[in-house]
């Protein structure tokens, strides 16, 4: 199956899962604030004139001052280079995808700051030394173009069963932006297609209709996007053609998240054009365009659920609400993939049966679908813990069973596609480096092709996991990774690192980075597993919806309050770090708890619940947030809104604001914002803003390297240190 169209996941996670001062005196940066109508309010609304030469000026100017401190720190410059040298290590698994037999990868060093696309036979991949070659090189192509150009990903396409070459399109990001260009590149030549299909830079999605044919979702023109900044109209764009004559086939609604093109692809071949209309951020209507008929049809599937592939004439749903299908007496619960009969509803344009394919246990949490030739293959998280299940329909249902893999840690399948027997499974925990594994969907031979060798110094280190005991009961599980004989007396450094929103799960994950520059200096590490996340299915996140917010809030707090209850560290020597969704957590704790953490990093946050709305991608959250519009829900937003409840004379923990000018998905305002009100205070703070980067604040490795280096330098000042 093939399914694309832009991901529904705004928010990611600006430090996935393992990321992550003396207090100087205050510069004299903010002008005086121009007072009006519009501003009485908030005086701080000219921050978010993303380059206005004024908020500009601002920004270098904390940046000059944060970065002199913290780049004189003792620690900075061995915390920059050995974040270097792990995110720049030829020491690092090549992931890539495979088709024909070859092995197509991305990959970034020292020398190849922006990355090269190369590929390799399959069986020079399972090498120690694969030879590669040079498919795109993007720091050429950017130096040639006088572009920052940030590699997106390539979408390729060729027939089924065809033996004409692959056409991809490249998404290509000046600076590291969510709007893109996108460009059509043969894999056979290695060169962008002459008079091939172009796109301007935009927020955008696309779909192959054939090998000269593009579904389309753009920015159109005036009064094309919606509210939220993304298209709402589809349009059938043939090769040889301008955009601009391509043909609607699709217009949604200005209120809409969302519509973006989506195809399915038949297992014979054949594919069925359609699009993906998101109504609001967790529901979204499917459709299909039959042949010849000029009327679009729905996919029988509920709002909040999701096509997963199609795997033996079956269309693969996985639900987020509970669903009795049309005409059956089953009720399918929330969490559970089902599966009807792709033929016979093109056929009546009527829901077949319905069948269950998996339905997880309270511990349970489906993660993933995918199809390989002729095998269906299922992530499934337990207890946090992610494991990978093969699916075989039987005349008495369906049968799972795991696939045997070394160890217990967190395995998820990395590539697979119903044209190739080989799957890529990764493997990996706290402690142990990634292993690529290689699965044969038809022998089920596991091997491992790829381990790395440790990157930092585990010895004494051990993973436990615990279960704190939220406001209402609810028992809350976190992994601590720290010292096997950790001193139970609060004196170790610890940092507690939370996310809590959009059904994202934060799983066990080895990170180089945190390992040399927070476990090698004797701190401990802990991931919460809140409410909010998807750690347990869709009900773990809808617990923490809107005006349930709170739940999350609480949930984190209880686990630090678990931390030093048990002894593991105290108020004093506790850290938090959070980004994006987890950027707004920090905000929150710093207002709700301030007394109980000692270090607060900040990671391109939303802050101002109040206008978030308003601030480039953010009308899409509303149902994640609540709507400052709707008097309920504001209600309960001004509560937690942590630049409305900003408190001057409360005694803050030291923060440090981390974000990025090119971040077109949630606005450099919000830190910016509160920074001011910090620095109007005359509250000490630290704030870093990387002028190009997008929603990760980092456009290539050595700007990652820096960005963790000034994190965990700023960690270490706040926490201490125990070696």
């Amino acid at each position: 199956m093939r399914k694309i169209f832009a991901p529904l996941s705004f928010l990611a996670l600006a430090a996935c899962g393992t990321q992550t001062p003396t207090e100087t005196p205050l510069a004299d940066t903010l002008p005086p604030p121009q007072v009006s109508e519009a501003t009485a309010e908030d005086p701080y609304l000219w921050l978010e004139e993303v380059e206005g030469e004024a908020a500009l000026d601002w920004v270098r100017n904390q940046n000059d001052r944060s970065l002199k401190e913290l780049k004189a720190d003792p620690d900075y410059a061995g915390y920059e280079a050995a974040a270097i040298e792990a995110l720049t290590s030829a020491e690092r698994i090549p992931y890539g995808s495979i088709r024909d037999g070859m092995v197509y990868n991305f990959w970034q060093d020292e020398t190849h700051v922006r990355g090269l696309w190369r590929r390799t036979t399959l069986e020079s991949y399972a090498s120690d030394t694969p030879e590669w070659e040079t498919i795109l090189d993007f720091d050429k192509l950017a130096e040639e173009e006088g572009k920052n150009w940030v590699y997106k990903g390539a979408d390729c396409f060729r027939p089924k069963g065809s033996d004409i070459g692959y056409k991809c399109m490249i998404s290509l990001s000046n600076g590291g932006k969510d709007a893109i260009v996108r460009r059509e590149f043969d894999l056979a030549t290695k060169q962008f297609v002459d008079d091939g299909f172009v796109t301007p830079e935009a927020k955008q999605g696309g779909a192959w209709a054939s090998p000269d044919t593009l579904l389309i979702a753009t920015d159109w023109g005036e009064e094309t996007l919606t509210a939220s900044g993304y298209p709402f109209i589809v349009k059938r764009w043939d090769r040889g053609t301008p955009l601009d004559a391509a043909e609607e086939v699709i217009r949604g609604e200005g209120d809409d998240v969302g519509v973006w093109p989506m195809t399915l692809e038949l297992e014979d071949g054949r594919i069925l054009q359609g699009a993906a209309q998101a109504d609001t951020f967790f529901t979204t209507r499917y459709w299909w365009f039959p042949d010849g008929e000029s009327e679009p049809v729905q996919w029988p599937i509920p709002p909040k659920s999701s096509p997963e592939g199609i795997h033996e004439g079956r269309l693969l749903v996985s639900l987020k609400q509970d669903w009795t299908p049309t005409g059956q007496e089953t009720t399918f619960k929330s969490g559970d993939l089902v599966a009807f009969d792709v033929e016979t509803f093109m056929e009546t344009r009527a829901l077949p049966p319905v069948s269950l394919v998996f339905h997880p246990s309270e511990t349970q949490a489906l993660k993933g679908v995918s199809t390989a030739k002729g095998a269906l293959l299922l992530g499934v998280g337990d207890t946090a813990v992610g494991k990978v299940m093969r699916a075989t329909a039987s005349d008495a249902g369906w049968m799972l069973e795991p696939i045997s893999l070394p160890g217990t840690g967190q395995a998820s399948v990395a590539f697979a596609s119903d044209e190739e027997d080989t799957v890529f499974i990764n493997y990996e925990d706290f402690l142990t480096p990634d292993s690529l594994l290689s699965y044969s969907a038809s022998t089920g031979d596991v091997k491992t092709l790829k381990s790395l060798p440790p990157k930092f110094d585990a010895t004494g280190l051990s993973v436990t996991q615990h279960f704190a005991t939220s406001k209402d009961g609810t028992r809350v599980p976190y992994f601590l990774v720290s010292k096997a004989d950790l001193p139970l007396d609060g004196s170790t450094p610890t940092l507690l690192y939370g996310y809590g929103g959009f059904q994202v799960s934060l799983n066990p994950s080895y990170s180089a980075v945190t390992g040399r520059l927070w476990l090698e200096q004797g701190g401990a590490y802990v991931l919460a597993n809140i409410r909010g996340g998807g750690e347990f299915g869709p009900e773990w996140h809808q617990a923490g919806l809107k005006q349930n917010r709170k739940r999350i809030y609480d949930d984190f707090i209880s686990v630090g309050e678990d931390l030093i209850e048990r002894g593991v560290t105290s108020p004093e020597h506790l850290g938090i770090m959070g980004g994006s969704n987890g950027g707004l957590l920090m905000g929150v704790m710093l207002n709700q708890r301030p007394d109980l953490w000692n270090a607060v990093v900040v990671q391109v946050p939303l802050l101002d619940m109040m206008r978030y709305h308003l601030l480039l991608a953010g009308a899409s959250w509303v149902d994640e947030y609540g709507s400052p519009e709707v008097p309920d829900e504001r209600a309960f937003l001004e509560t937690i809104s942590p630049y409305q409840n900003f408190d001057a004379t409360k005694d803050y923990p030291v923060p440090f604001f981390v974000t990025s000018t090119k971040d077109d998905r949630v606005h450099p305002g919000h830190a910016r914002k509160m920074a001011a009100k910090f620095e109007a205070a005359g509250l000490p703070f630290y704030y870093y803003e990387n002028i190009d980067g997008g929603h990760s604040a980092a456009a290539n490795q050595k700007e990652r390297a820096k960005r963790s280096a000034l994190e965990f330098t700023y960690l270490t000042k706040r926490l201490g240190r125990t070696n």
